[in-house]
């Protein structure tokens, strides 16, 4: 599988954006215009139905104003269309990738009676049995419950590498769509037609499964209920306006409205969630809930494995420290010579660090022709060779000082004090002898990998603990959390800890997140607020588990939180930045509007704009480009930083808060030069 770089890991990735994609989504966006479509989008709707109040205004009373603002109103709601429409658009070529992997195929039907009979995929339920072999693509998604086959699952991951799954234990699950490549095996559906896992990417990545999350609709709330107070307020100017000698159309009543409600963030409001699971799609990550990937940008603690996540999984050698008199060079040689038929990682890392430390010629058992080599074993736990007189052991302590005292040695109190240490530091010591001689000690270090206390110092500044989950005792744990800089840690951990620790986590008012993929994770994968599921974890697990990541790289948790992040700040910085846009767009349409009937307005009319028509047409213009203009934005995403929630804020207020307020004058003064030179406007 596919792993992405700790060090790469702070981008947060997003799909691509083109201004060509806005021209092949327009047909899209006009069908958006559906009333029974627009009327989800309250503030949208309003605009719609004073887009279609201005067109027949301008109907009855012709004129080149009036038909100016109908057309740029019907253009402020094509462009909010063309927002969805772009974000919906970037997921169609990974849903005909998808489609093309979900083809229907036949399958070999098991039954009891160990008959096989071949039916379609389609007619498959579960806890049927279907038998694969190589070159069979795999009807449906299921556990293996017989054999080990090598599958290809290019089609749902992207990486073109095969992959070994096998019956029992955690990479049991198989995916419908995929292709086996090796040997035969059986496999129990744990799906129904329809409903398979293909299917629910396909749904998700194209929007036609998205509902809106709970902060979107109190969102939504908030907008409608502004929409409503600048309703009331706008209805209630016409009759102020009438008497204060200074009549307004229906044109200009409608123009002041849309520009005066939240139509940015109206815009975009939709676009900014689909392009969120977007870019959870890009790192292969699928959420099955958009509310998955806002509790993620919520999330305030983290529970992560030590292995494989903040460690490498593989134990490396750090370090060789020699027994009292015996030189360093001497004990590299014999850990050398002890470890050339030792096939583990642990073993081929002593003969990198012999190699690299003390310059020692690389060498192979093939060197070596009168040589009895001792392979490593579980049972024996050491690995060494018989040659030229030597009987050289390197492995476990408890096994070498065994092996010592039959060949009639003994061993040093200086050695046991070293083996000692280092299990106390948290590595595990490996003790290296010649016949009656103990040379010294490998220190086996569990590498913490590269950028990974960078990563935990950015989650803490954004005020996330972090926890490590380990099944390692107290002591090594230790050790492990305090080089990788985690905040917290669960040694010794069972199943039924790490669903206690969440319980008490969210007792305390806090989100907690979490990666597994085991039959064993899904009660705490079921339970956390964030359960990130492997790809090549059990049915059980992914079931229980409200994203998906399909490249089985536990360190993406730490991906997902940002992109949850992202996607909220984005949120919040471009409903600051409409809220803005509407407080400039009423200091520089109202003063215009009724500087004639009231001369004290001349002051608030700082932008010196040509006319009442060309200031109302100006800012409809403005309000309908900016959409367009923010569109890369939303779909993209504001720039995350990792940093507090005031620093967050104060940012947000700087560069949304006082751009939405500048931004409007700038650009309505622009054009206000352009169309009040047009005749019947100016």
């Amino acid at each position: 599988m596919s792993t992405v770089s700790v060090q790469d890991a702070p981008q947060v990735k997003s799909g691509a954006f083109s201004p060509a994609s806005l021209l092949t989504s327009l047909p899209a966006a006009l069908r958006k215009l559906d009333p029974r479509n627009m009327v989800k989008t309250p503030v949208m709707f309003v605009v719609l139905v004073g887009s279609i109040v201005t067109t027949v205004a301008a109907l009855l009373t012709p004129s080149v104003f009036a038909w100016s603002i109908a057309v740029w109103l019907w253009l402020t709601v094509i462009f909010a269309n063309l927002a969805d429409a772009v974000a919906e658009g970037r997921g169609k070529a990974q849903a005909a990738s998808l489609r093309a992997a979900k083809r229907d195929s036949m399958a070999r039907l098991l039954a009891a009676d160990g008959t096989i009979s071949e039916v379609r995929g389609v007619d498959l339920h579960i806890g049927d049995r279907v038998v694969c072999e190589a070159g069979d693509v795999i009807p449906g998604d299921g556990d293996i419950v017989e054999g080990l086959a090598s599958i290809d699952e290019s089609a749902i991951t992207g990486e073109s590498a095969p992959v070994i799954r096998e019956s029992g234990g955690d990479r049991c699950a198989v995916t419908g769509g995929t292709k086996v490549l090796s040997d035969r095996i059986v496999i129990s559906i744990t799906a129904e037609p329809g409903s398979t896992f293909i299917d629910r990417m396909i749904a998700l990545v194209e929007g036609s499964d998205r509902r809106k999350t709970p902060n979107e609709i109190a969102l939504n709330i908030l907008l409608a209920s502004l929409t409503i107070v600048f309703l009331v307020a706008v209805t209630a100017l016409a009759p102020l306006a009438n008497y204060s000698d200074a009549p307004t159309s229906l044109v200009v009543l409608s123009a002041l409205l849309v520009c005066l409600i939240p139509t940015t963030i109206g815009a975009l409001l939709s676009a900014i969630g689909i392009a969120g699971m977007d870019r959870l799609v890009q790192h292969n990550v699928l959420a099955l809930s958009g509310r998955a990937v806002e509790a993620a940008g919520d999330v305030s603690t983290l529970l992560l494995d030590k292995t494989g996540t903040i460690t490498l999984g593989n134990r490396q050698a750090h370090e060789l420290v020699p027994a009292p008199g015996v030189d360093i060079i001497e004990l590299a040689h014999a850990a050398q010579l002890a470890s050339l038929a030792d096939t583990t990682p642990e073993g081929r890392s002593v003969v990198v660090l012999c190699k690299e430390q003390f310059g020692l010629r690389a060498q192979e058992v093939q060197d070596f022709t009168d040589a009895q080599w001792i392979g490593f074993t579980a049972q024996t736990r050491m690995s060494g060779v018989d040659h030229d007189g030597h009987q050289v052991r390197k492995g476990a302590a408890g096994s070498v000082f065994a092996w010592v005292a039959e060949q009639g040695g003994t061993v040093g109190t200086e050695v046991v004090n070293d083996v000692d240490a280092i299990s106390a530091a948290g590595g595990t010591p490996l003790v290296v002898a010649d016949g009656q001689r103990v040379l010294g000690v490998i220190y086996l270090k569990d590498i913490v990998k590269e950028g990974i206390a960078e990563r935990f110092a950015q989650l803490r500044r954004m005020g996330i603990r972090t926890v490590m989950v380990t099944g390692d005792n107290p002591a090594t744990a230790r050790a492990i959390a305090e080089e990788a800089g985690v905040d917290d840690v669960l040694a010794e951990a069972t199943p039924e800890d790490k669903l206690a620790l969440i319980k008490k986590e969210q007792a305390g008012g806090r989100l907690v997140a979490m990666t597994g993929d085991g039959t064993n994770d899904a009660p705490a994968l079921a339970q956390a607020d964030v359960g990130v599921a492997m790809s090549t974890g059990t049915s059980a697990a992914k079931e229980a588990g409200n994203m998906v990541d399909l490249d089985s790289n536990p360190t993406k948790l730490l991906d997902v939180v940002a992109i949850g992040k992202q996607l909220l700040i984005t949120r919040g910085s471009l409903t600051t930045f409409s809220i803005a846009n509407d407080v400039a767009k009423y200091f520089a349409i109202l003063p215009a509007m009724f500087v004639v009937v009231f001369p004290g307005l001349e002051t608030l009319n700082i932008m010196r704009l040509g006319s009442s028509n060309s200031a109302i047409l100006s800012a409809v213009i403005f309000n309908a480009l900016v959409i367009v203009a923010l569109i890369p934005l939303a779909l993209r995403g504001v720039r995350y930083r990792a940093s507090t929630s005031a620093q967050l804020l104060s940012r947000n207020l700087l560069i949304y808060g006082l751009g939405g307020l500048v931004a409007p004058f700038i650009g309505i003064k622009l054009i206000d030069l352009v169309v009040s030179q047009i005749p019947g406007i100016g």
